[in-house]
């Protein structure tokens, strides 16, 4: 088994990019993270693993490359195959690096969570396209001066986490296939990997929360630092335990929910990506990679 380590050439292209000015060809290639019980490599055809290692070390584990109907992807497991690797210590940085020196333009993920809200119930999908951090151990930017060709310090807007366009293609994928789905939502990002206590479920409620998780920060945060599309498919697992006269949530009754409903996440991937590889994406693109560049551009005092 060969062990590759992934250089900083693509990341310096873009860097070069930015500061010229120029516009980089689009790569129809689709990175796929896929959360607990989501991660089905099957989907993908003409399968090949590869294994990598990244500035930041390595990630979650093999890189799976195939394709859905002719558009490129690479399969990612955050938590690895076999899941091993408890939420505070996936490797967000390195996955992110991975798919993009894969030259993934699109970062599809899914992503168990727990509802805050009556209507959102067990089996529902979410788009969700606002998030609240309340992690507290994870490396949350690749500008930390640990790798040389991200110079400079990168305040990156946030306050569209997501990529809306690609959204709207998941969510009308979604509406195609009749799936029971929630065109968006705010997720509170806890750090685990205990559940809520009961004050806590409610707290988070009252702050306007929807859904709950472990995964999304600071994974959305990175690929944005990436220049890349991101977007997530939640699936409501259980109400967390905010709600009374319901049963908690546990792993058991999380598991069980994802495997009586992965289906629907995979139906949207199958549906969604030929449809992304087909579609105009330059100026989006662009945008992600240019407002990346321009807050991370060394200005001294100036923020």
């Amino acid at each position: 088994m060969v062990t590759l380590f992934l250089s900083t050439v693509t990341m310096l292209e873009v860097v070069k990019d930015h500061m010229t000015g120029s516009s980089p060809s689009i790569q129809r290639t689709i990175g796929i993270i896929g959360g607990t019980g989501l991660d089905d490599p099957d989907i993908l055809e003409g399968r090949t693993e590869k294994y990598v290692d990244t500035p930041y070390g390595k990630p979650s584990d093999a890189l799976i490359l195939g394709k859905i109907k002719n558009v490129s992807c690479v399969l990612l497991a955050r938590h690895g195959r076999h899941h091993t690797i408890m939420p505070s210590n996936v490797n967000y940085r390195a996955n992110i690096w991975a798919l993009k020196e894969e030259n993934c333009s699109h970062v599809l993920v899914t992503t168990a969570c727990g509802s805050l809200r009556e209507e959102i119930q067990p089996g529902d999908l979410i788009m969700i396209d606002q998030f609240i951090d309340r992690t507290t151990k994870r490396h949350s930017t690749l500008y930390d001066g640990q790798c040389s060709a991200l110079p400079g310090v990168c305040h990156i807007p946030m306050a569209e986490p997501f990529c809306t366009k690609t959204r709207e293609v998941l969510i009308e994928i979604a509406k195609k296939l009749g799936l029971q789905c929630h065109s968006k939502g705010t997720v509170i990002t806890i750090e685990g990997p205990r559940f809520s206590s009961r004050a806590e479920s409610l707290m988070f409620r009252s702050w306007g929360a929807d859904v709950i998780n472990m995964t999304t920060v600071p994974e959305v945060i990175l690929a944005k630092e990436a220049g890349m599309s991101y977007a997530s498919i939640a699936m409501a697992t259980d109400y967390d335990c905010w709600k009374e006269h319901e049963e908690t949530v546990s792993v058991d009754k999380v598991l069980k929910t994802l495997k009586e409903n992965a289906n629907k996440a995979t139906s949207i991937l199958l549906s969604a990506i030929p449809l992304i590889g087909s579609m105009e994406w330059t100026d989006t693109l662009h945008t992600l990679k240019v407002s990346t560049h321009i807050r991370s551009v060394c200005t001294g005092d100036s923020v």
